[in-house]
């Protein structure tokens, strides 16, 4: 069983920046593309961003492309989110996610419990 715990969320103003943290367990972090995920109220879960299992590759949505970076440190079985000039559109929670070699991105084996990250106009 893999665990994903998010951490770093908060209240931050508009222009202003957070990085998320997501810690995982188990061996086999370094086999399995890491992504963040986000659902404001009222709406689906959205993708944010995926990341390869060596690192060397990430993808983003549009909506925050050029403000957020993806990171990973196999070593410490952590994936990484920098946000940065963060809107109020941005506000959400924020799940991290692990896909298993071989899946889609975009439909994660395992999920966090979410991080809440709300930006104030």
């Amino acid at each position: 069983q893999v665990q994903l715990v998010e951490s770093g969320g908060g209240l931050v103003q508009a222009g202003g920046s957070l990085r998320l943290s997501c810690a995982a367990s188990g061996r086999f972090f370094s086999t399995y593309a890491m992504g963040w995920f986000r659902q404001a109220p009222g709406k689906e879960r959205e993708f944010v961003a995926t990341i390869g299992r060596s690192g060397s590759r990430a993808y983003y949505a549009d909506s925050v492309k050029g403000r957020f970076t993806i990171s990973r440190d196999n070593a410490k079985n952590t994936v990484y989110l920098q946000m940065n000039s963060l809107k109020p559109e941005d506000t959400a929670v924020y799940y991290c996610a692990a896909t298993a070699p071989g899946t889609n991105y975009n439909v994660p084996d395992y999920w966090g419990q979410g991080t809440q990250v709300t930006v104030s106009s």
